[in-house]
């Protein structure tokens, strides 16, 4: 692969160290050229690494552009990466005349590069954020940052996370960090000092002030502490005056530009950062390789890199309070110190490395190229629709499990979802979205798309409401008509009562559907009798069978939240609103505390639609002698699984509230309001089921003992195996309408 890498300046910082990083790195395998619009260490730096390296300094940005498109013509890349402002406007100005996609890393938020000079920002901030409009692809080095992108209006199917990565390593040889400080920078230390050290430009965004402020609040409870602080820039007077106003300039101590890094931060007890903008800042990365415990603000990735109270801790920006409560918690903790160091180390030199940046880098380039020379007039994307956007768990959890499958299964494809609150959809899935009754748009998508998924859960019935199925009839019609593959997946069928209902969607399913996934035998019945008998009928299970639980962590701080002990014993209940319920609720409340009394058992309420489940679990608290508690944060789907994955036994009227505990192996007790309740449950084999308008203490009680006695243990992990085999059916049927299959899976047909 040949990659030209485009940046601007020849200066020294994190940007520029994660681009020496990525082009050293591709070098390896790849053909690579550097462009520098300005001579300096930098460029001087990576000949020395063996890099091609052609700087171009041109004040016009028209002759600029022309010297680079005469270098484009003689290295003829395959791509072109660009990064920073100046570096774009380039790109942007070569890629209308050469077809060759370009792509930009983001190394920072553009709106706030040049914090403080209102002229740089209304100069040459305005021309980036023109130019950034004009490239073809993103990087964020952080999640935090591509969502701030996706939120400013750029596409999210054009948008990958790559993190910064870096060659880790210890410091080898023995240290004098007394005599390093004492020789550079004048600095005499004493025995018991901690030193506290952060190593950024000395400008508005990075908000040093902030951290003098804290330092000078910290030394009342920790007088120990020091301060050095390395970097130059426009606000290095101000500091300085902050400093004498707070009486603390005996403590700090100003650096000026350190170069090499790697000794200050091996001085250095704790690193610091407090910016009000950042995307994955490598002067943390330098002073873990350096062994330093971490204190930084919330901002761009560093919650992803940080674990509070585990590793290190992340502060609000621009809360002096908090960050000088964390300085002094280390200064007193030397042991607390080593741990957050070593726990830090380990994850980021598992995670953030370089090779490991990229591998994702050179993975990226393949997606870029296989979607920029797609043919313009192919169909590509895949349109999926569904009862998305609304705030019930289990439909978003039908969309994350389709997502999931289809990236992994054609990755150059882009997908687009119709949705309620399309906008929260790009920014949660990170598709395409557009508004579910928005006709003309989703008219248009069709006309593009390749496929057609009518997606997941019971959307075929006629229960709820009449209009929703002849809305979806509409849909598969209209997809059928302009081309696209249509296809049911993962879904259920039925209720349908009314006979003009029944006889329109058998019309369109077996008119207008090429294959169906069914997620249990009743719905396959259901379509036989319905007479549908042209498209392929295959059962499978529900998507969100392949959803995974979060970390331990993540799901161990969710509950903390909710006041829920972790490490506790619980029984879990997932109820909803639905006719019957009144007169069940006595014998849940009775249930819930024959679990407590007997088994130890607290109540967990676990919301599946947020916040109108926490209504029958209030009601039900109301008649509780036990304690019990509800998760009362809306959570990510794969912490509600973690979440259920905890539960000794679920009881659930939810049907995902079932499905995604059985899928993690739990037992389940359902209360049926519906046919979908029966029927996942037969399809699973379970005896522990019983209709909700008859249920009764006695009968939920045995239920619950038969399912804390180990008696259906074997059959409940025999389940959860079974529903993942099954479920790979849908991703089959779906590879077959796109034209993707192996040459197992042909034999197979």
């Amino acid at each position: 692969m040949r990659v030209m890498h485009v940046m601007g300046g020849g200066d020294v910082g994190g940007a520029k160290t994660q681009i020496m990083n990525t082009v050293t790195g591709l070098a390896r395998r790849n053909e690579v050229m550097l462009i520098s619009f300005r001579a300096g260490p930098f460029a001087d730096e990576a000949r020395e690494r063996g890099i091609d390296v052609r700087v171009i300094e041109r004040h016009n940005p028209f002759r600029a552009a022309r010297a680079m498109r005469d270098l484009v013509d003689q290295f003829r890349p395959d791509i072109i990466h660009c990064h920073g402002g100046r570096a774009n406007l380039m790109g942007a100005m070569v890629r209308r005349t050469r077809h060759v996609p370009v792509l930009t890393t983001v190394h920072s938020d553009y709106k706030l590069d040049y914090l403080g000079n209102p002229l740089k920002q209304h100069t040459f901030g305005a021309a980036n954020a023109v130019a950034l409009r004009f490239l073809d692809f993103y990087q964020p080095v952080a999640d935090r940052m591509a969502r701030t992108l996706i939120e400013r209006g750029f596409d999210p199917e054009r948008i990958v996370k790559i993190y910064n990565g870096m060659e880790f390593h210890r410091p080898e040889g023995e240290f004098d960090r007394a005599q390093y400080l004492k020789e550079h920078y004048g600095a005499e230390i004493e025995d018991g000092d901690v030193l506290c050290g952060i190593a950024a430009r000395l400008t508005a965004v990075k908000d040093i002030a902030t951290t003098v402020r804290a330092f000078a609040a910290a030394l009342h409870d920790a007088p120990q502490l020091r301060l050095f602080i390395a970097g130059e820039g426009e606000d290095e007077e101000m500091l300085k005056k902050l400093c004498a106003q707070l009486g603390v300039t005996d403590r700090v101590t100003f650096c000026g530009w350190v170069s090499p890094v790697e000794p200050f931060f091996r001085a250095m007890d704790i690193n610091l950062l407090s910016s009000v903008s950042e995307t994955f800042p490598y002067s943390i990365l330098e002073g873990v390789c350096a062994g330093c415990a971490t204190i930084c603000s919330n901002v761009g990735g560093m919650p992803e890199l940080i674990d509070t109270g585990e590793n290190g801790y992340i502060f609000p920006v621009g809360d002096d309070k908090k960050l000088s409560e964390y300085m002094v918690r280390l200064a007193n903790d030397a042991e607390l110190r080593q741990t957050f160091a070593k726990a830090l180390y380990e994850k980021a030199s598992r995670d953030f490395s370089k090779d490991k940046m990229c591998e994702r880098q050179e993975a990226n380039y393949r997606h870029v190229l296989a979607r920029f020379h797609r043919p313009k007039n192919e169909r590509e994307s895949i349109v999926i629709c569904g009862a998305y956007g609304r705030g019930n768990a289990g439909d978003d959890a039908i969309l994350e499990a389709i997502v999931q499958e289809m990236r992994a299964l054609a990755p150059e494809r882009t997908i687009c979802v119709m949705s309620r609150r399309p906008q929260e959809t790009r920014l949660t899935y990170r598709t395409g979205a557009v508004y579910t009754f928005n006709i003309f748009s989703i008219l248009r998508r069709f006309r593009h798309a390749a496929l057609y998924i009518n997606g997941g859960g019971t959307l075929m019935q006629d229960v709820t409401s009449t209009r929703s199925i002849w809305y979806y009839c509409y849909t598969l019609r209209a997809a059928k008509k302009r081309g696209c593959k249509v296809m049911m997946y993962g879904c259920g069928i039925g209720p349908i009562n009314r006979a003009g209902n029944r006889a329109m969607a058998a019309k369109t399913i077996d008119g207008s559907v090429d294959r169906i996934t069914l997620r249990d035998e009743n719905s396959k019945q259901e379509l036989a009798r319905m007479g549908v008998t042209r498209p392929d009928i295959r059962v499978s299970a529900d998507p969100t069978i392949i959803l995974n639980a979060a970390p331990y962590e993540v799901v161990s701080l969710a509950m903390e939240q909710s006041g829920i002990d972790p490490n506790g014993r619980y029984i879990g209940f997932g109820l909803r609103n639905w006719k019957g319920l009144d007169a069940a609720l006595p014998a849940i409340a009775a249930a819930a505390d024959y679990a407590y009394e007997k088994h130890g058992l607290t109540p967990v309420f676990v919301p599946i639609e947020f916040p109108s489940d926490l209504t029958p679990a209030e009601r039900v608290g109301t008649l509780l002698h036990c304690p019990w508690y509800a998760v009362r944060t809306r959570q990510p789907i794969e912490v509600t699984i973690g979440i259920l994955a905890r539960m000794k036994t679920v009881v659930g009227i939810r049907l995902h509230s079932l499905m995604f505990s059985a899928g993690q192996g739990v037992p389940v007790v359902g209360m049926s309001y519906d046919i979908k309740v029966d029927s996942f449950l037969k399809y699973i084999g379970s005896s522990t089921c019983l209709q909700l308008r008859e249920v009764r203490e006695d009968e939920l009680c045995a239920m619950i003992d038969k399912c804390l006695s180990g008696a259906l243990d074997e059959e409940v992990r025999r389940n959860a195996k079974l529903l993942r085999e099954r479920e790979h059916e849908n991703v089959h049927g779906a590879a077959i309408l796109l034209g993707i299959q192996n040459k197992k899976e042909e034999a197979e047909e």
